[in-house]
């Protein structure tokens, strides 16, 4: 069962109650088989208008399989899914008009200039002459490429190739903006920079964003909302804020003991205040607390009196990771980077 923190107003197909905006995606019991297996399992959740909203779980959980029904590159086997209102199953074309897609793999061509590939991408979408150089004009400015507009793409780094993917997907100027991995194989100073770009677009630009990714400082910075995604069902869905305090204890304490045994965790678990006990490794655990003063005094004061010695003891607020764990039972994996699939724009004129 989901454990949704932060329930809003029902919404349905048929329109939002009466003064609240409809949201830009709605997902409804959306399930999606492989012949016998299920890879993701009456999934609900709703985005709603100019939110970041983050899909958070280890390889296989499920959520790629969800932004793929989303984007319209696989069928839904039952359930379904809106985007901007539309019904991803009957109104493709409609959907993929006001979206914009961004894979976790870098896909511009690397022997075009900047400004070849997004006008390329933007000839694609239909976009006239006159408001195409527009458009490219300002994703540039949004994304400080506006100095490299000519340059080859191959001249580029890994940061400033991950921002002309970025331009690349508003260029045709959508609504509602998915983004897989956006800042996989980055270094962290250009991870920086594509979160607070990714806040600026936000904050300029109106649109609403839906991305997955496996790095918790990422979610927790950029998402308004998080959905955790486990086997294929969402588990848990809140702000940052909302599921770090629904995690018992309100602080970690981090402690590594010189000497391994056994009762360590039983040991821990009776301290005032604990709530969780979790094996790391050899001698090392997490131990989640409502009171990090006082589980802390009275560590050192348990170790002193067995004549243990500590190796490191740390205190901390309950993050992510933790939340992660809590819902799970596992930390999260980094991931594989996963098979490009390419969202062509509907022709002029084509039936969906």
């Amino acid at each position: 069962m989901t454990r949704t923190l932060k329930p809003g107003p029902a919404m349905h197909a048929e329109g939002a109650p009466p003064g609240v905006a409809p949201p830009a995606i709605a997902v409804e019991d959306i399930v999606k088989r492989y012949g016998d297996f299920e890879a993701v399992k009456k999934v609900n959740f709703q985005v709603a208008d100019g939110e970041i909203f983050g899909l958070l779980g280890p390889n296989g959980a499920g959520k790629s399989t969800l932004i793929r029904m989303m984007t319209t590159l696989i069928p839904v086997t039952s359930g379904r899914a809106l985007v901007g209102g539309h019904d991803v199953s009957k109104e493709a074309n409609a959907v993929r008009r006001m979206i914009g897609v961004i894979p976790q793999a870098l896909t511009s061509d690397q022997d075009l200039t900047v400004e070849e590939n997004l006008s390329i991408y933007a000839k694609l979408y239909s976009v006239p002459r006159a408001e195409r150089e527009k458009n490219i004009n300002e994703v540039l400015e949004a994304v400080d490429l506006a100095k490299w507009r000519g340059a080859q793409t191959k001249t580029l780094s890994g940061g400033m190739r991950r921002r002309l993917e970025i331009a690349r997907g508003l260029v045709h100027d959508p609504r509602i903006f998915f983004l897989d991995e956006p800042t996989t194989g980055l270094d962290p100073v250009s991870r920086i920079a594509v979160w607070e770009m990714l806040n600026n677009l936000k904050k300029t630009r109106s649109l609403t964003m839906l991305l997955t990714t496996h790095y918790m400082e990422e979610a927790d910075r950029l998402c308004d909302r998080i959905a955790i995604v486990d086997h294929g069902t969402l588990v848990a869905l809140g702000t940052p804020v909302e599921l770090k305090q629904s995690v018992p204890g309100s602080n970690v304490v981090e402690v590594q003991f010189a000497r391994e045994w056994d009762e360590w965790p039983a040991r821990l678990g009776q301290l005032t205040g604990v709530t969780d006990v979790q094996s790391q490794s050899a001698g090392v655990y997490r131990v989640l607390t409502s009171n990090g003063s006082q589980t802390t005094t009275q560590l050192v004061e348990m170790a002193t009196s067995l004549g243990e010695q500590l190796t490191s003891l740390s205190v901390q607020n309950t993050s992510l990771d933790d939340v992660f764990v809590h819902y799970t039972g596992r930390q999260l994996r980094d991931e594989q980077i996963k098979p490009v699939n390419f969202i062509m724009p509907p022709r002029p004129g084509a039936q969906p």
